[in-house]
């Protein structure tokens, strides 16, 4: 084997041109391949962390009224809708797909919401236990964070975010003001940041609408709170926080299976408030969510594959012309092997390792120009790559079958001369 490979590379070195001309289709083929399969992986990465968050693992949980969040602002909240209690919290803490979980109350555009006599639009108020912070990926940046004291005597103190400080504050240091709140002073004592900072890449205007950017301000008070500036009984959502993104579906869906046996399944609760009895905790699908766009872009850039394959179709038909006519120019050579007791096989053996060493030449020159043709994209189309270590492998080993199978043809043809009229070729 190792003095067919030898062979074969000197017969590759001494014509060049011709052999680099052979491996031409396949070199670009295989270019092509892990361009279009670099561009979808690093394209998936990208949906599935815009929707996911780059590594947050959490999973919203929320009340919903079909396909609607349930809205209890302007209406009473159902007999048989119950507060969720610590019991069932630490149900979905026990689970082996979750590390972290809070509950949380939220409204969003307020009314009676002022700093002064300046009316704070847009914003979202959330009620909060000790653990939202933490498996929300919040970090305080300026003040302090809710003491656990603050929850139990309900102190009436609120925490914003820097879309506020930012928007209503405007450069004033916002600590130790007061915000009303349907008419009741909070006392802001923190500004909370995501601790990631991730934003979703968004390309054109669609790209916004898909991951719904959201510029409003958030205000955070102790949940004990609540029920001074809201319902006393009104139910909470629930976030949790997967040990990792696979787990992420599995995750929701159990928490919100947990959550729904809190809900009481009567025909009279829904007829006597007027409120049907579809409403129950339904978790977010983010990571299914990403499944489908990644599977809609992933279905358009196969096609581009097999179109690519097509040029590594030619490039065998060229790795067959061209080792047909080395049959031809290397007829006495081969005659004069069967005259010396060179049997058919070695024959075999000697052309097929000139036709895989060919194309395996041609296969990493063509990984090597499409690593670097993908670079060239991303920094053009502005588009992101994610360099794939098995399409690599795998296009280098197809090449080589390529060169097998293209080159059994001519192989067998060098292998089946007959030795007498070999000799007398010219």
């Amino acid at each position: 084997m190792i003095e067919n490979i030898r062979l074969s590379l000197q017969g590759i070195i001494s014509h060049k041109i011709r052999s680099f001309l052979t491996m031409l289709g396949i070199i670009i083929g295989i270019a092509a391949i892990i361009a279009i399969v670099s561009t979808i992986q690093g394209t998936n990465e990208q949906i599935k962390n815009n929707l996911i968050g780059a590594g947050n693992n959490t999973v919203n949980i929320k009340l919903m009224q079909g396909e609607a969040e349930a809205d209890f602002t302007w209406s009473k909240v159902p007999s048989n809708i119950r507060v969720i209690s610590d019991d069932y919290k630490q149900r979905i803490l026990d689970m082996k797909e979750v590390s972290s979980c809070t509950l949380y109350r939220t409204r969003t555009n307020i009314e009676n919401l002022y700093y002064l006599n300046k009316r704070i639009d847009s914003s979202y108020i959330y009620g909060i236990d000790e653990d939202y912070f933490e498996t929300m990926g919040y970090d305080i940046a300026e003040g302090v964070g809710f003491r656990d004291s603050m929850f139990n005597d309900f102190s009436k103190v609120a925490i914003i975010d820097n879309t506020i400080e930012r928007g209503i504050f405007e450069g004033e240091d916002p600590i130790g003001k007061k915000i009303d709140i349907n008419n009741e002073p909070f006392t802001v004592i923190g500004v909370a940041v995501k601790r990631s900072g991730f934003e979703p890449v968004i390309n054109d205007v669609d790209d916004y609408y898909t991951y719904n950017q959201r510029s409003s301000g958030l205000i955070f008070i102790p949940t004990s709170c609540w029920p001074i500036c809201f319902n006393y009984d009104e139910p909470q959502n629930c976030v949790v926080r997967a040990v990792d993104t696979n787990s992420m579906t599995t995750a929701g869906k159990k928490a919100a299976d947990i959550l729904n046996e809190n809900i009481q399944k009567t025909e009279t609760a829904g007829e006597t408030e007027g409120v049907s009895n579809s409403i129950e905790y339904k978790s977010e699908s983010l990571l299914e969510q990403a499944k489908a766009l990644q599977d809609l872009s992933s279905s358009t850039n196969k096609m581009l594959i097999w179109i690519a394959g097509i040029s590594l179709l030619v490039g065998g038909i060229g790795v067959m012309n061209i080792m047909l006519v080395s049959v031809t120019e290397r007829t006495r050579e081969i005659g004069l092997k069967k005259a010396l007791g060179a049997r058919k096989k070695r024959i075999l053996a000697q052309f097929l390792t000139e036709a895989a060493v060919l194309t395996t030449m041609g296969g990493i020159v063509g990984v090597l120009t499409g690593i670097g043709l993908s670079k060239v994209i991303a920094n053009i189309a502005q588009v992101p790559v994610s360099i794939s270590t098995p399409a690599i492998v795998v296009s280098v080993g197809f090449s080589m079958v390529v060169g097998i199978v293209f080159g059994l043809i001519p192989s067998i043809k060098a292998a089946n001369l007959n030795p007498i009229d070999a000799l007398r070729y010219e």
